[in-house]
Order: structure tokens, then C-alpha cells, then sequence
């Protein structure tokens, strides 16, 4: 059973990666970006993971990544069997923060230059209350920190557009629903609603969780690379 409270947490795996992990996952990003990974990956990428519905991947883009950023899907097999070995090693303190938590979803490289970030969106549970697959969090950790910039963040807020008396499915909490269509920068009503943002930089190899009703983004790098993964961790019925 999957509690509204899942959907809405906000947690840390500290030592998800090990030192070595992280070497072994830096060198084998290295190896797939070889001399021309910018171009291949960021400025010349058409596709994006986020959609808007009734918008083109080339509109989303442009409302999530204005400046762009670089991302590699799927990633190496030496860095997939990594992050595989690492969400086995955290499982228990995975599920300490949501219990109904069956996998992971497969993981996705992401690097911001200068000027690149993320803006505020929420990613939502599942469009249809009968898909037996409900997204509980997304889960990013860094390998290295931009020099400047690139902050990880949430956003709170009590404004009462947000949120719905309804609820979707059994197995949900009775009590109010988060509304997440259009919450994102493409809907001028998100864009203008105030919010409180809580950033935070984690040490690298630090796992955070933050929950698919939670609002989040990236800052604005303002010098050197972000460099991280990112994935979703689900409940199968």
C-alpha cells in the first residue's frame, strides 16, 4: 500500500556510492563522452525525459532546460551494474524512507555547464490510477560538484492551488491529493505561486530522495560541471 507521505518525502542515503564507486563511474563517463560528448549529448540533443502535454520535446525543453544540459540514457553497462549494486547495498535505508518501494528505474547521466539548471517542476505519481507501476521519488547522486553553482533544491508550499481533495486509487491516503498536471514553469499559475526553496549540496556519493509530489530543480551553474545520475524509484503492484 503507497501513502501520500511517500509521494512527499525528503531524504538523504548518505555513502550510497563508495570512493570507488565513484572512480570506477567517473572514468566510464569519461569513456562514453570520448572528445565530442558535449556535442552529442547537450547541444545537439532533440529528446528530453520531461514531457508537457500537447507540446513538443523541443517546447518542453525549453521550459525545463532553457539552457540545455547534457544527458546520456541509457547509461554504460559498467556504470548501470554500479548504481545496481549500490540501490541492492541501500535497500533497507531505501525503504526506511518508502516502505512500499519495490525497484529502481534504469538511471540517467546528467551534466550542467555554466548557465545550465533545471527549472522548478513536480514529476507526479502516474497518470492513471489503475497502472499497477506508481512512482514514488526520484533519486539523484553526485559524482562531482560544479565550482560554483548547480545547487540541488525543493520547493514547499501551503498556497491551496497545489492540492486537491481528491485521491487517486486504492491504497492512497483519504486525505488531500497533490494536483500535479501542468505543475511545472509551462503553467503561468506554478510559475506565479510562491514557494520556499530549500537548496542543499550533498557530499558526493550521497543519495537524495525526493518524493514525485515534492517540487525541485537545479540552480544555475555558475562555473565548472555538475556531474550526477538520476533515476525514480517505484512501486510495482
Amino acid at each position: 500500500m503507497i501513502h501520500i507521505a511517500e509521494t512527499l518525502t525528503v531524504s538523504s542515503i548518505e555513502n550510497f556510492l563508495t570512493p570507488g564507486d565513484i572512480t570506477t563511474l567517473i572514468n566510464a563517463m569519461d569513456d562514453a563522452l570520448g572528445e565530442d560528448g558535449q556535442r552529442r549529448f547537450d547541444t545537439e540533443r532533440t529528446t528530453t525525459l520531461h514531457s508537457i502535454p500537447g507540446q513538443t520535446s523541443e517546447q518542453a525543453m525549453a521550459v525545463y532546460e532553457p539552457a540545455g544540459r547534457l544527458e546520456i540514457h541509457p547509461p554504460p553497462e559498467t556504470a548501470a551494474k554500479v548504481l545496481a549494486h549500490a540501490v541492492e547495498r541501500a535497500m533497507p535505508a531505501l525503504r526506511r524512507a518508502l516502505p512500499a518501494l519495490t525497484s529502481c528505474r534504469e538511471w540517467m547521466y546528467v551534466e550542467y555547464a555554466p548557465g545550465q539548471h533545471i527549472t522548478p517542476h513536480v514529476d507526479g505519481i502516474a497518470p492513471d490510477p489503475a497502472d499497477p507501476v506508481r512512482q514514488l521519488a526520484g533519486i539523484s547522486v553526485v559524482l562531482v560538484h560544479a565550482g560554483a553553482g548547480g545547487d540541488f533544491f525543493v520547493e514547499t508550499t501551503s498556497h491551496p492551488a497545489l492540492w486537491s481533495d481528491q485521491h487517486g486509487g486504492d491504497g492512497y491516503d483519504p486525505a488531500v491529493a497533490f494536483t500535479h498536471d501542468g505543475a511545472d514553469h509551462s503553467a503561468d499559475w506554478f510559475r506565479t505561486m510562491p514557494r520556499t526553496r530549500w537548496n542543499v549540496r550533498p557530499d558526493p556519493g550521497t543519495a537524495l530522495l525526493y518524493g514525485s509530489q515534492v517540487a525541485h530543480g537545479t540552480e544555475p551553474v555558475r562555473a565548472g560541471r555538475e556531474r550526477k545520475f538520476i533515476s525514480w524509484l517505484i512501486s510495482e503492484a
